[in-house]
C-alpha cells in the first residue's frame, strides 16, 4: 500500500504544501510555469504523452493536485471558467433528461441549463433546495442534480448528505458547486456528490486577477470523461492564470478566515441596524441555513445577502454611496464587493429585487463597517 503524504495534515497545511515539486538538492520550491503550445513527438504517441497544450500540460497539474487533495478528492481538473467546469459536467445530460437544480443557482448555471432545454430538450426542475422533501420528489426520474449550498444569491443551506444520498439511491448524478463553501467550507466529495465544481476566479485564486473553472471526482471513468470533454470543447486553461491560482490556493486559509470572520461581524451589526429590512448569513442563529450549516460546514462563508429599507431606490442609493466597497459583479477577493443582483435580467425572478449581494473581503472589519453604516444611514 502507498503511503499518502497528505493524509495526516491539516486543510491549511494542505493549502501551503500540496502540489510542490519533488524535494531534491537545488530544485525549485514552486512548480515552473510552460509556455509552449508543442511538444517534441515521433512515433505513436504512448499513453499521457504530452503533445499539445489543448491536450494538457505539466503547468495544469500542481494546481490539479492541490485542489484534489483539499476537496479530498483523487482528480482534479482545470478549466477556462467556472461556466467551462459546470457545462463539463453536464456534457453527459440526454436529450431529453431531466436536471435537478436550485431556483436560486447562479445564474449563468441556470441560463445554460434554460440554453439546454432550449436546444435539446431536456428538462430543467427548479427546486427549493432548502426543502429536502422537494429536492427529493424531484430526483425520481431525473439524470443529473446540480446542486449549490449556500445558493448563490440566496445562501439558502442544503441537506447535503440527505438529497446526494437520494440522488445516489436514485442512480442519479450529482455535482455540487462548493465556490461559495470553498473545500475548507465543506468538501462535497466526503458527502456522497459524485463531482465538485468551482468558479477558481473567486475564493481560490482570490485576487481578482484570473478567470478559471475546476472539476474534482474521485472517479477515474468521470474524470477521463470530464477531460475528454475539456480537450474536445477546447475549455483550456493558460498556463500563467493556473499559475496564478496556484499562488493564491496557498493563503486560501488565511484569507478566508479574515473574510469570514469579517462577513459574521459585520452581520451581527447589520441586524441590528435601523436601515435594514433584512440581512442574511447562515452564523446569525435567526437565519434559516443557521442549523444546518453549523451541523454540516466548518464555516459559514463571507457572502452576506443585505435588504434596506426602502426597496430599490434604497438598495442603489446603498450602492452609490459607498467608497470603500466596490461595486463589481464577482465575489471571493480580497476586496469587498456588492452590487443588486436583480440589477441583471438573467438573475431568478425570485430573488427580490433589492437584494445586495455582498462578498466581504479582508480589509479592516471597523473601516468595512464604517463605510455601509454611513451609506445605509444616508440612504
Amino acid at each position: 500500500m502507498t503511503h499518502d503524504p497528505h493524509a495526516a495534515l491539516s486543510p491549511d497545511t494542505l493549502a501551503v504544501t500540496a502540489g510542490r515539486p519533488a524535494r531534491v538538492q537545488g530544485g525549485p520550491v514552486n512548480p515552473p510555469v510552460v509556455l509552449s503550445s508543442t511538444y517534441v513527438s515521433e512515433g505513436v504517441p504512448a499513453p499521457g504523452e504530452l503533445l499539445y497544450a489543448r491536450g494538457g500540460t505539466e503547468t495544469w497539474v500542481p494546481f490539479e493536485e492541490a485542489l484534489a487533495a483539499l476537496e479530498g478528492g483523487g482528480h482534479g481538473i482545470v478549466f477556462g471558467s467556472g461556466i467551462a467546469a459546470i457545462a463539463a459536467t453536464l456534457g453527459d445530460v440526454p436529450d431529453g433528461g431531466a436536471v435537478v437544480v436550485p431556483r436560486h443557482a447562479y445564474q449563468v448555471s441556470l441560463g445554460y441549463l434554460d440554453d439546454m432545454a432550449a436546444r435539446h430538450g431536456v428538462e430543467v426542475r427548479r427546486v427549493d433546495v432548502a426543502d429536502t422533501e422537494q429536492v427529493v420528489a424531484a430526483l425520481d426520474g431525473a439524470d443529473l442534480l446540480l446542486a449549490e449550498s449556500p445558493t448563490n444569491p440566496m445562501l439558502e443551506v442544503a441537506d447535503l448528505p440527505a438529497i446526494l444520498a437520494a440522488a445516489r439511491e436514485r442512480g442519479v448524478r450529482s455535482v455540487v458547486d462548493n465556490t461559495f463553501a470553498t473545500p475548507l467550507g465543506q468538501q462535497p466529495l466526503a458527502l456522497g456528490a459524485d463531482l465538485v465544481v468551482h468558479s477558481v476566479t473567486k475564493y481560490l485564486a482570490g485576487h481578482s486577477d484570473v478567470v478559471l473553472g475546476a472539476v474534482v471526482t474521485n472517479d477515474p471513468e468521470l474524470a477521463a470523461s470530464v477531460r475528454a470533454y475539456r480537450t474536445l470543447h477546447g475549455a483550456v486553461a493558460g498556463p500563467l492564470e493556473v499559475f496564478l491560482a496556484l499562488r493564491g490556493l496557498r493563503t486560501l486559509h488565511l484569507r478566508t478566515e479574515r473574510a469570514n470572520a469579517n462577513a459574521a461581524e459585520l452581520a451581527r451589526r447589520l441586524a441590528e441596524h435601523p436601515a435594514v429590512a433584512e440581512v442574511r448569513h447562515p452564523s446569525l442563529p435567526s437565519d434559516p441555513g443557521h442549523e444546518r450549516a453549523t451541523r454540516l460546514m466548518h464555516s459559514y462563508g463571507a457572502v452576506l445577502g443585505l435588504r434596506a429599507h426602502g426597496g430599490v431606490a434604497a438598495a442603489d442609493a446603498v450602492v452609490a454611496a459607498l467608497r470603500l466597497w466596490v461595486p463589481a459583479t464577482s465575489l471571493g477577493g480580497v476586496e469587498s464587493t456588492l452590487e443588486r443582483r436583480r440589477r441583471f435580467t438573467t438573475e431568478s425572478v425570485t430573488v427580490p429585487e433589492d437584494l445586495l449581494r455582498m462578498s466581504v473581503g479582508v480589509e479592516d472589519v471597523e473601516d468595512l463597517w464604517a463605510d455601509l453604516d454611513q451609506a445605509l444611514s444616508r440612504a
